[in-house]
Parts: structure tokens; sequence; C-alpha cells
């Protein structure tokens, strides 16, 4: 692209940029509430502005809108805590103790400041009302044997002879021991038995007992059932961690998007579904179809519930030029605070460095020379649970079409790591790790 074109594309660009200060995420919030499924995205794992903006946003879809899911890129049973909380049927004295069951790598990721400040808002919503409360759970399929745990305590309470069917069942993953990633190694390169048959049978199972009992009161019965869900789902995507990248992303996104259209069915009111919000990485978020990543094969959830709820997603993506994130360098490593390096040249993050603000949003389904500009195939950042600045273009950014991906975008050109709630998960806050100015 030459420079005249360049120059004229930014000119656009900066025509429709609107500043988030102030009044100015109101035509946002406004068109996103004509949806049914709103996702709220990130561009890193520990971004503070980024989870203050979603629960901005969310507080707003909420009491404005009559949002009344929200599904986090979080484990069912370790959220099903915080759906308790807000919805005032738990012992958790507070927020902090309700985020208690997020111990696993990466606690900073839920274990934030920005959470209890959250939490609390949306119980004191639901405080006065009698129904159509708030609920917020998690979508993920990590939790193997915490579920196993949840199905087998659901079903001790109801129906010890059903307990002992699932117990037989699930006692096939025993000789494994605690690790999942073991049962994965040993069912795909060691030739030992898997368990698929026996959790489709639970599965199986704990759907025609839902089906039997959906008109008792309460949401024990369906909470247990999507716990059956993702242990099945879970011994499948353990098994394809050992067959290739591609298959296990595919087999995750699609189990979130299973979660979430059941939650907007079973949380429905007056017979239509319930309205949600959906919290996650811009690369679960944004359509997979015009990233590279789609071209290798890869889905995600934003591209499945577009194709299966067609007209009623509204997508918001997020990024940022430098700053600071809270990551780790390796997995299961500790958090740390590190500065994060600024867009590479031609990036979408460093053309949007060049318009010259501290944050705005775009409208990407603008019929707008700005976004014609935008559809230029550019590289885009993504940053998870793991930062790795020294090999930032390989380990980091992917070839993408940013309106194809979503419908909106925030942009926060300097940003800061998000603080983790306890010591033990806390990144150490001294010097950078890198330096902000350096360039690859």
């Amino acid at each position: 692209m030459n420079d005249s074109t360049t120059v004229s594309g930014l000119a656009a660009l900066s025509a429709i940029a609107r500043d988030i200060a102030g009044q100015g995420l109101d035509p946002l919030v406004a068109r996103a509430g004509q949806a049914d499924f709103v996702l709220l995205g990130e561009a890193t794992h520990g971004t503070r502005e980024f989870y203050e903006l979603r629960a901005a946003i969310t507080r707003r879809l909420v009491i404005e809108h009559g949002f009344t899911v929200v599904a986090l890129e979080a484990d069912w049973p370790d959220a099903l805590r915080l759906h308790r909380y807000v919805s005032g049927t738990t012992g958790d004295p507070d927020a902090f103790a309700a985020l208690g069951d997020f111990e696993r790598f990466p606690r900073w990721m839920w274990r934030n400041e920005t959470m209890p400040p959250f939490l609390e808002a949306i119980r004191e919503w639901n405080r006065p009302l009698a129904e159509g409360q708030v609920g917020i759970f998690g979508m993920d399929l990590y939790s193997l044997h915490a579920s196993i745990r949840a199905v087998l305590d659901y079903l001790r309470k109801k129906d010890r002879s059903a307990e002992r069917r699932a117990r037989e069942r699930y006692s096939c993953f025993d000789h494994f021991g605690d690790d999942p990633q073991r049962y994965g190694y040993f069912t795909e390169r060691a030739g030992v038995a898997d368990c698929e048959e026996e959790v489709i049978a639970q599965l199986a199972e704990m759907r025609r007992r839902h089906a039997h009992h959906s008109d008792l009161v309460g949401d024990d019965q369906f909470f247990a059932l999507q716990h059956a869900r993702v242990v099945a789902d879970a011994e499948s995507y353990y098994r394809a961690m050992y067959r290739g990248r591609d298959e296990s992303w595919n087999l995750r996104d699609a189990h979130m998007t299973d979660i979430v259209t059941e939650l907007a069915r079973h949380f429905h009111h007056g017979g239509h579904p319930a309205k949600v919000v959906v919290w996650a990485h811009n690369s679960h978020l944004g359509d997979a179809r015009s990233t590279e990543m789609g071209r290798r094969g890869e889905w995600n959830l934003g591209q499945l519930l577009r194709e299966t709820a067609v007209g009623e997603v509204y997508s918001i993506g997020f990024s940022t030029f430098t700053g600071t994130v809270t990551a780790a360098h390796d997995w299961d490593g500790p958090p740390r605070r590190m500065a994060v390096r600024p867009g590479l040249d031609d990036s979408y993050e460093e053309i949007f460095h060049r318009l010259g603000r501290r944050s705005f949003w775009l409208d990407l389904a603008a019929d707008h020379e700005g976004v014609a500009f935008l559809r230029e195939p550019r590289l885009q950042r993504a940053i998870g649970v793991i930062y790795r600045p020294q090999t930032e273009r390989m380990s980091h950014y992917f070839e993408c079409t940013l309106p194809g991906q979503f419908d909106a975008l925030i942009h926060v050109d300097r940003t800061h790591a998000l603080r983790a709630l306890d010591e033990s998960a806390g990144p150490p806050l001294d010097l950078p790790e890198v330096d902000p100015a350096a360039r690859l």
C-alpha cells in the first residue's frame, strides 16, 4: 500500500473513530443491545482496561437491554460458584471468597482486581428480583475430574442407583490419576483403551433424566447435565491434543458454543431465549473465517454462533498498541508484569496508534471509506496467558481482515497489566521485562 493511500485511509479512519470517554460508548451499547448474543473479546488475557470495559458494557446491557446470562472463558464448576454468589444461593461472604475455586493456572484471569466489583454489582442488581436474575457461568472444558465429582454428588442426592452407574462408568479414568493430559497421552500414544463409550453413555442418561424431569423447579439438574457434557467433551479434547492443535481447538470452541446456546435456551423468558454476553479472547470471538487460522481449518465460537444465530450476534474486539500485561513466560509458570512491545509496522495496532488518540471505538459494519481501508489484510496481535516478546512476530501475530472478524472494535493505545487478588498469584511489579520502546 503506497503512502498516499495510507494517508487517505488514516484520514477516513479518523473521521469514524469515536472516543470512548464520557458518553462515547452510548451508540455502541445501543447497537449491541439489539442482539441476542454480544461477544466481548480481549487482545490479551492480562489487561486491566479490557476487563473494566467489558464489565462496564455488560452492566449496561443488563440494565438497559435485559441481558440475563454472562458466559466466561472459564471452567464450568469454578464459575458456577460465582453464579451462586450473584444469585444469593451460596454461603460465600463476599466476591473474593466466591472466586476461591479458581485455583489452577492461570489464576489471575478471574482472581483479579476487576472481578469483585463486577460480581458485587450483579449481586446487587439481582437482589430485589424474583425472576429474571442475571447468571454468570463458565463455558470451558478443562475441568474433567471436577465435573465428574459434581455429577456424582448430584446423583448421590437424587438417585443412588443412577450414582452407582455413573461411578462405574467414570471409574474408567481411575487408571490415569488426576492429570487429564496423562489420560490423553496413554490413550492416543500408548494404545490404552479410552473412556469415550462410557462418558457418552453417561451423558445420554443425564439427557434422558433432564428431558423426563424438565418441569422440576430449580436449575441443579441442568447444571449437572452440563457437568456431564463437560466430561464427555473434555475426554475427546484431551485425546485430540495428541492428534494436532487444529482438532483440539475446534473441539473446545464447539463445546463453548454448545454451552452458550444451552444457557440461552434454559434461562428463557416467556418462551424467548435469554440474551447472553460472552467474555473470551479475541481469537475465540472474532469470526475465524476472516483469519489465517480459518484458512488452515480452524473454526471458533464467534464463527459458529454467527452461523447458527444469523443476525443475532454482535461481536466487539479489543486492541492495544503498547503498555504492560500480566502473563507468564511458560505454561504453569508464575505470572509477571511484562511490557508490551509496540505494535509491528503496518499491523492493525500500529495503524490505530497513528491516529494519535488514547482510546476510541470503530463501527466495522459501517459503509465507509475508513472501514474499506481496514479490509486490507494485516497482522493482528494476540497475547494469551503466555507472552514471549523475544519471538513476538512468530508467537503473537496472525494475518486477518478485521471488519470480517468483528462488528466493532475498541482500541486503547496504552494499557496496564491486570493485578491479581492475592500475592501468591500476583505478578512482581518491579522492573519491566522488556523496554516498551523496543522494536523487533
